[in-house]
């Protein structure tokens, strides 16, 4: 396995981190929670030490599978987090009690006396977070200070400009953003600026969600002169950047677990801007996709925005409408002239963490004619 240096602390990390919101689906159901437990000791026996968890992962079932591993190994030897936000204290005015019931549920979830990154999560843009320090970061102080954390971290959807300025606070450790292939132009800036202050750096999402590997040859470039699959492919592009200390990779099956590893084989670190150079001229007409966060869900007219963005998606694709409208007619199944129904208040583009033209393209659906 190939480890790296956490920012500015003593850690050595693995470079790819096991991301556990992806434990079997049916097994979840079923409440075979040792079977799941299963892939967090296979990534452990295979060099992988950074585990990534949050409370509603996996039917509010993640922190209690990743416990199960984690009591079952050397606790010396593993990295773990959690997250906790208005959402997770059911809150938005908490007081120190409503926060620390919420650490403990983790804490006791997670068979530990400690956490060692402990995320205030899913920061949208500044305006949420400036509340959630307002009404949070002083627990978070709290908690390091009785050793019940040992680094507190944030998680955000914001673009690179505006993670600048929680960085230059010098209130973090490190930071975990959502950054691929397709939407690295973005947010490098981020990253530059949080390696530069010795953050560590925690990548979500290095597969799109999903969307690179169901396109395999959209994405092939990014396997130019390597024996990689295009998933293995597309987390060596995140795991390279030097700026970058963690990428996550969700894994169900073992077998996710060796590709995350076959990934960082040999891996050689290259700075933001370098790697940038490799590829912008190859994928930048991707660089508009929708990645399915489906945090635009919400529309007050009631439009499945997520499925028609993934629709659109198959426009950028294919640079044709018909496939457009054929995945909303034989995959969704949902009738296009609902895109017409769009009052174009903007809720969802606020909420959209690639800033995408959502009201424009549903127009465009809407008046797509075969």
């Amino acid at each position: 396995m190939y480890y790296k240096q956490y920012g500015n602390t003593d850690m050595k990390v693995s470079a790819v981190g096991l991301g556990t919101m992806r434990y079997d689906e049916e097994d979840i159901r079923a409440g075979r929670l040792e079977k799941c437990a299963e892939i967090p000791l296979y990534a452990f026996e295979k060099g992988i030490n950074y585990w990534d968890t949050a409370p509603f992962y996996c039917d509010d079932k993640s922190e209690i599978v990743t416990g199960i591993a984690l009591s079952q190994v050397d606790r010396k030897k593993v990295y773990v987090t959690s997250k906790t936000n208005f959402t997770t204290l059911k809150t938005e005015k908490p007081d120190k009690d409503i926060f620390r019931r919420r650490l403990e549920t983790s804490l006791d979830r997670l068979k530990t006396d400690y956490i060692d990154f402990y995320h205030m999560w899913c920061m949208l843009n500044l305006d949420s977070w400036e509340k959630h320090m307002e009404a949070l970061y002083g627990f978070f102080e709290d908690a390091e200070s009785e050793g019940l954390i040992r680094n507190i971290v944030f998680s955000s959807h914001m673009q690179g400009n505006d993670i600048e300025k929680v960085v230059e606070t010098g209130k973090f450790k490190g930071m975990l953003i959502g950054y691929n292939a397709l939407n690295y132009q973005f947010r490098q800036s981020g990253i530059r600026k949080a390696y530069e202050n010795g953050m560590g750096v925690v990548v979500m999402n290095p597969l799109g969600g999903g969307l690179i590997p169901q396109n395999p040859e959209a994405f092939s470039y990014l396997t130019e002169g390597s024996d990689l699959t295009v998933a293995q492919a597309a987390l060596r592009f995140v795991a390279s950047h030097r700026e970058i200390t963690v990428t996550l990779a969700g894994c169900t099956t073992k077998e996710h677990v060796d590709d995350a590893v076959k990934a960082v084989e040999n891996l050689v670190e290259e700075p933001a801007e370098v790697v940038a150079e490799k590829y912008n001229r190859k994928g930048v007409a991707l660089n508009n996709l929708c990645t399915g966060c489906s945090y635009c869900k919400g529309c007050p007219k009631g439009i499945e925005i997520p499925k028609f963005m993934d629709a659109y998606n198959q426009m950028i694709l294919t640079g044709k409408k018909k496939e457009m409208a054929d995945r909303l007619d034989n995959h969704w199944c949902i009738p296009r002239n609902i895109a017409e129904e769009c009052i174009a208040c903007g809720s969802c583009e606020k909420k959209c963490t690639q800033h995408l033209p959502i009201i424009e393209r549903l127009k465009e659906i809407a008046e797509y004619k075969e």
